[in-house]
């Protein structure tokens, strides 16, 4: 019987505040809402203002509009309403607005039981979405958003503590020295329910049955194998699920476009750090530097925290723009990320390596420079490297960025000796993508139909 909006089945969609983790959800909110699913998408209004008018755009597409609903987080000295999201949020504020966010959870039932949902998709960031939804008789599953090998080593982690080379069964994804100490990997005690990890395995114990991944196997099998043995857990690959037109995107892409057609094929690397992430001035210098001694064509968008009064002429070396001009493009704020590497003038992508951009690039075969920061990324940076679709950018014994090792990493993805081999798997992983298609969450989604008979 074909599904009408009487007797179509509702799910509840709730993501973790920030801009990685709202854009794959909002992709599978699309996804489902095209199967004739009815969609509640659960959300701060500082966020669903920002996707609202996405939504607006392609809601003829849909045969069930996406409905959103307000989670209103309680007042909080120096977290006004528009910091109700990690986009832009000042670093010092993340464990304010993380604390908001849990003690919101009170609101969630009333939410529940006005909407009724007949299943809710959960974040890592609300184990108690799972508890309140249980009480209720609603299944809640959760969908991890970040790569599978993140996922590996937080739960070995939890098991052993930290994971020596010996102990843990991927060695490829060895930390650096300084990334240990960057990241303040110590081991997840059990009793911690304040850090990160600890939040995150508690949101996957809590999940009936099934998880949900935004990967897909042919890069993160053995992964999603040994997370599955070890969690005792049936683990869906779903991805990679990304957005055409990314929540704060530009909508116009005619100077752009513009610029990249009067280069030639692969003969540029685009140059993005995602929305959390806020380079010091000296970091800006050295980034600049080495993407001038690179002599490649580049697009840089740089992004300032809310509030701060400083624009890129301040940032970067005296003379750099003037220098670049012609070869170079820099923006500030939010560009289109997918349409730009979608581009046949791309050649490689400098990224921080958040779990989203990875997956673009792989998505339309961008080999990726590879310049981890925190959280996930240096296990998504040994994973582009362990595929043969890209590099990193070598750091200091302090995790300092160097003009020279800037260079040296961009020259290894687009110089003409060596970019041949890193750009045929990028373009292999990319088909093989595209051969998917829509295979992979249209067996998800059978999975969950089994969850709401």
């Amino acid at each position: 019987m074909e599904r009408t909006k009487e007797n179509s089945p509702s799910i509840l969609l709730f993501p973790w505040l920030g801009i990685g983790h709202v854009n794959p959800f909002l992709a599978l909110a699309k996804k489902l809402s095209k199967m004739n699913f009815h969609i509640y998408f659960l959300s701060t209004p500082i966020i669903l203002k920002s996707i609202k008018k996405t939504l607006d755009k392609n809601s003829s597409s849909n045969n069930f509009p996406i409905q959103l609903v307000e989670f209103h987080l309680p007042y909080l000295h120096k977290l006004p309403p528009h910091h109700h999201t990690t986009n832009g949020l000042p670093p010092h504020l993340n464990s304010t607005l993380i604390q908001a966010f849990q003690m919101a959870s009170s609101k969630f039932p009333s939410i529940i039981e006005t909407l009724k949902p007949n299943l809710i998709i959960y974040d890592g960031f609300q184990p108690w979405a799972s508890t309140i939804a249980s009480s209720c008789n609603i299944h809640a599953i959760m969908f991890f958003v970040s790569s599978t090998s993140n996922l590996a080593y937080l739960y070995h982690q939890f098991l052993h503590g930290i994971p020596s080379l010996t102990s843990f069964p991927f060695s490829s994804l060895y930390l650096h020295d300084y990334e240990i100490k960057k990241l303040g990997m110590q081991p997840i005690e059990p009793r911690d329910d304040k850090a990160f990890g600890y939040i995150i395995l508690k949101s996957f114990e809590q999940s009936h049955d099934i998880v949900l991944l935004n990967t897909f196997r042919e890069t993160e099998g053995k992964y999603i194998d040994y997370v599955s043995t070890i969690g005792n857990k049936e683990l869906i690959p779903i991805g990679p699920l990304i957005l055409e037109e990314a929540i704060g995107e530009e909508e116009h892409f005619v100077t752009i476009q513009s610029w990249l057609d009067k280069k030639e094929k692969c003969s540029c690397v685009y140059v993005s750090f995602g929305s959390e992430r806020f380079f010091s001035k000296q970091e800006i210098e050295e980034i600049a530097s080495g993407l001038e001694l690179s002599k490649v064509n580049f697009i840089w968008t740089i992004k300032f925290t809310i509030g701060v009064n400083t624009t890129i002429e301040e940032m970067v070396p005296q003379g750099f723009l003037e220098s670049t001009n012609g070869k170079g493009m820099v923006i500030e704020g939010w560009v289109p990320q997918t349409q730009i590497l979608n581009h046949s003038s791309i050649g490689g992508f400098v990224t921080h390596c958040g779990w989203n951009s990875i997956l673009e690039s792989m998505s339309f075969g961008v080999p990726i420079i590879a310049m981890p920061m925190n959280h996930d990324q240096p296990f998504n940076s040994r994973l582009v490297e362990e595929l043969g679709i890209g590099v990193e950018i070598l750091r200091g014994e302090n995790g300092e960025i160097k003009r020279e090792d800037v260079a040296k990493g961009i020259g290894k993805v687009v110089g003409e000796m060596t970019r041949k081999e890193v750009n045929l798997k990028a373009r292999e992983l990319s088909e093989k993508i595209k051969m998917k298609g829509e295979k992979v969450i249209d067996e998800g989604v059978k999975k969950l139909l089994k969850l709401l008979c």
